[in-house]
């Protein structure tokens, strides 16, 4: 399968995933609105959901894939992928049972870490947070081992079923909000909506385990359960895990770190950042996942075959197909990401002040936007070659100018200043990752390869002036009624689809051989 037909499976069904989790907040912000309650549930869901994507979505993903990969015969037998998956699964379990006991027991202590001082100093609403953390924290163990399903199936080129799997979430968390929508206003009310909260984060991974695991039993990947043994392969994904978690990981690292400078600021703090990421992570997850999820398998298989001139031509389309996505989204949610939150997020208990404030982050945030994304093309180059440590190096640099980055930036600008910090610091990861590429002779831009991505920022900086000159003439719109709202954003999505995509058709910034290139199997 072509990598752009790969990336459009995986792409298509995060963008439903997405779209979800967007209508899912959304609801958030009009039944919980921000501060108090609101902020002790976006604590309490940010720590499972962290965990998660840094251990098992980052981590170990990015180490198993490509040990798996290697492990499969060229006649499709696998035999030997299958007893090594089953290692993995029988030492995995425990670890997840023992490490989610201490989590529990240690939840107020956790909780103590990254909570404001202003829900600290609420008992109510604290002992709230505790018990929400503590009810939806068994979600990281479910999705831990449904991400050794997912990665299983991606092995196998069935990419859309653990692509659909995290809708399942998003219904789960919206059925609870409007289960919580109609107990009536006040703070009883939002606190009963929080425990269902709580509770529908712990079941979605449940029901994500039982449908990835229906999945791998239909592509006839049927695994058995035995006593945890420490074996060769076991030991060999270890040796990748360990520094995987920093290498893989240097976003979720520094929201862990985000977390403890925003306990420093006033209370609607972590909910701002938190309605401001969900705009981000649109654009973030749907291409970033997509492309870092669909080349890792075929960069694994390439370089175990030693084919380099097809792990370079796959990774330079990756890398030019995550620009020609990620720029145009980039500058657009720069432009609009205010009107985007006041059309979206203001009502209820969510005022036009609080949208206004999640709209700055917003801009804030997605400077780092095509960082993030490269950053996640890139690193698969060196996982592909069992190579852990360079990530963590280059990940180790980053955070460190990111924590530097917060102490300036935090008390002079706030929330914003967090979202500029880690943006800087995923542009250092992202460009010290690829000198040591190009150092090490794995790859390098190419002559035509970087002229076209100069037309693409120059088509997207195009479509930004245009949106810049148009979004003012909107603006009573934006706080209007519901179709007056849905016009608005569709009017400034169509003008800067159709502004862009003028540029780039006048620029030539895709021609017939990039699109024969990209259509190109994959592996």
């Amino acid at each position: 399968m072509s990598l752009i037909r790969n990336v459009g499976t995986i792409g298509g069904l995060t963008a439903i995933s997405r779209v979800f989790g967007f209508l899912r907040d959304i609801m958030l912000a009009r039944v919980l609105g921000a501060g108090g309650v609101a902020d002790a549930w976006q604590l309490a869901f940010q720590l499972p959901n962290i965990f998660r994507r840094l251990f098992a979505e980052g981590a170990f993903a990015q180490a198993f894939v490509p040990l798996f990969n290697r492990r499969m015969k060229e006649d499709d037998d696998v035999s030997e992928a299958r007893r090594f998956a089953e290692e993995v699964l029988a030492f995995l379990i425990p670890i997840l049972i023992v490490f989610s006991a201490l989590a529990l027991i240690a939840m107020p202590w956790i909780m103590g870490l990254f909570a404001s001082d202003a829900l600290q100093g609420d008992e109510t609403t604290f002992d709230l947070a505790v018990i929400m953390a503590r009810i939806a924290f068994p979600y990281l163990a479910f999705m831990s081992v449904a991400t050794l399903m997912a990665a299983v199936l991606n092995s196998l080129s069935r990419f859309a079923a653990a692509a659909a799997a995290p809708i399942l979430l998003n219904i789960c968390l919206i059925t609870a909000l409007v289960i919580g929508a109609n107990l009536g206003g006040g703070e009883e009310a939002r606190r009963q909506t929080g425990f269902m909260l709580a509770i529908a984060v712990s079941a979605s991974g449940l029901f994500q385990l039982v449908w990835l695991g229906f999945w791998a039993l239909r592509a006839g990947f049927k695994m058995s359960l035995s006593l945890p043994r420490i074996t060769h392969g076991v030991k060999e994904l270890g040796i990748l895990v360990l520094p995987a978690i920093f290498g893989a990981g240097i976003y979720q690292i520094s929201r862990f770190i985000d977390l403890f400078f925003i306990a420093t600021l006033p209370d609607k703090s972590i909910t701002f950042l938190a309605m401001a990421d969900r705009l981000n992570q649109l654009p973030l997850g749907i291409i970033g996942i997509a492309l870092g999820t669909a080349i890792l398998p075929s960069l694994s298989r390439y370089i175990a075959r030693e084919d380099g001139q097809s792990a370079f031509r796959l990774q330079s389309n990756a890398v030019e197909l995550a620009l020609l996505l990620t720029l145009p989204a980039a500058v657009a949610l720069f432009v609009v990401g205010s009107a985007f939150t006041r059309a979206f997020y203001t009502g209820g208990a969510y005022t036009p002040q609080d949208s206004m404030d999640t709209g700055a982050v917003v801009s804030a945030l997605v400077l780092g936007l095509p960082a993030y994304v490269l950053v996640r093309v890139l690193v698969p180059n060196f996982f592909a070659r069992k190579d852990t440590r360079t990530p963590v190096y280059t990940a180790g640099i980053s955070l460190l100018l990111n924590v530097a980055l917060n102490f300036y930036l935090v008390p002079r600008y706030g929330v914003p200043g967090l979202a500029i910090a880690g943006a800087m610091a995923a542009w250092c990861n992202c460009a010290l990752l690829y000198s040591i590429l190009a150092l090490r002779g794995y790859y390098h831009l190419t002559p035509l390869v970087l002229g076209r991505i100069f037309r693409i920022a120059i088509a997207a900086s195009l479509m930004g002036a245009v949106l810049w000159y148009a979004m003012p003439h909107g603006a009573q719109y934006y706080a209007g009624t519901t179709l007056e709202r849905i016009g608005a954003v569709a009017a400034l999505v169509a003008l800067g689809m159709v502004s862009f995509l003028a540029a780039a058709v006048a620029l030539r910034v895709v021609d017939r051989s990039t699109l024969n290139q990209l259509l190109l199997r994959s592996g």
